[in-house]
């Protein structure tokens, strides 16, 4: 199938607003913010990251009943293969936190697999198709992405740079996301390498305008965003939506924990940074304990560590210890405002709309 005869809709039908809800796993991006998203003009994104296929399915079904407006699912590209000296060094390393929480370390290395039950997922989102898929940690095949062409599935490519995005492009995708380095949760960076911290990503705006420049592709631009203005800037800058997480965390529809909402303006969590202690990919959160003592040394190993640390995570929020709990967030979660989703599209839009105002009369007047 050529990229000309692909017939989906366009990126504007999806999201009237121009305000796409990202899609958060680990349990952030309920059917209840999705739906609430949605029927707010803005796409509400369902994360199928660490779900089964089933599992998926259900979490579809249910937004299904919330909401007739458009949505997207999220699915993670498989990764390779982690080195097991590496991964028996990091839980040799984690074991001072296995005794402090009384909870012992994920032993089996190989039970959860590194492709996150993508196969699955991708044939059931082709069976029963939802309006628009989206894929990190990686770019689908020509084929995939084809398939989902078939159905009439929007599809978007996380980005990190600009050859990420001409790789999707020559793929089929029909938008990238372009990821700017200030994005909370996982960088989607096609590879992973070791060699780095990830901390020598592109900021948003150079990302944005890098892109624009390299594919034809609609642009999504994420990371960072917590205001209309910033919606504003980044649409000048040539982005067609912008893409927000950190700014839905602190939603009641969320499904994060109750002490990572707290802890987005808790003056005891200033700073963020990238680490893979938590995860072994590398990950913009709140800086903590945890962080600081095993981020220095966590390997690439991405998703054998996230699945060793997660009893450890599950732990620390049972006795509400936030210092051991994984805070993902973006560079603005100051900013973060308790508001329910569908009124903070509103707002968000409404502001989008002022800032544009505001420029158009300095532009009139200068």
């Amino acid at each position: 199938m050529s990229v000309e005869s692909r017939v989906v809709p366009a990126l504007g039908e999806l999201c009237r607003r121009g305000i796409v809800q990202a899609p958060m796993a680990g349990g952030v991006s309920r059917p209840e913010l999705a739906g609430a998203v949605s029927d707010a003009g803005g796409l509400g994104f369902l994360a199928a990251g660490y779900k089964t296929a089933d599992g998926m399915y259900e979490e579809i079904k249910q937004l299904r009943a919330l909401t007739s407006k458009p949505f997207g699912v999220n699915l993670f590209l498989p990764q390779p293969a982690a080195d097991p000296a590496a991964l028996d060094l990091y839980r040799q390393q984690l074991a001072s936190e296995s005794a402090w929480y009384e909870t012992p370390i994920d032993e089996r290395q190989d039970a959860h697999g590194t492709d996150d039950g993508y196969e699955a997922k991708l044939a059931l989102l082709v069976d029963d198709p939802v309006p628009v898929v989206s894929f990190t940690f990686g770019c689908p095949s020509r084929d995939e992405l084809d398939a989902l062409a078939h159905v009439r599935t929007y599809t978007v490519v996380t980005v990190t740079t600009p050859e990420e995005a001409q790789a999707a492009e020559w793929a089929g995708a029909d938008a990238v996301c372009v990821q700017g380095i200030e994005a909370g949760g996982h960088q989607g960076t096609h590879k992973d390498d070791p060699q780095t911290d990830g901390s020598g990503g592109i900021g948003l705006l150079a990302l944005v305008t890098q892109v624009r420049e390299t594919v034809q592709l609609p642009v999504i631009a994420a990371g960072g965003l917590m205001r209309g203005a910033q919606i504003a800037a980044v649409r000048a800058a040539g982005a067609d939506a912008a893409q927000l997480g950190t700014a839905f965390l602190a939603c009641p529809e969320s499904g994060a924990h109750a002490m990572h909402k707290q802890a987005l303006k808790n003056p005891l969590f200033v700073r963020t940074e990238l680490t893979r202690a938590f995860s072994g990919r590398p990950a913009r959160g709140l800086v903590n304990r945890f962080m600081r003592e095993h981020g220095p040394y966590a390997p690439s190993a991405y998703p054998e560590v996230h699945y060793m640390t997660a009893g450890l995570r599950r732990a620390a929020a049972r006795v509400g210890d936030a210092q051991g709990m994984a805070l993902w967030a973006g560079q603005g979660h100051r900013l973060a405002r308790d508001l329910p989703a569908g009124r903070l599209v509103q707002v968000l839009g409404a502001e989008a709309d002022s800032a544009w105002t505001e420029m158009a009369l300095r532009r009139s007047t200068s």
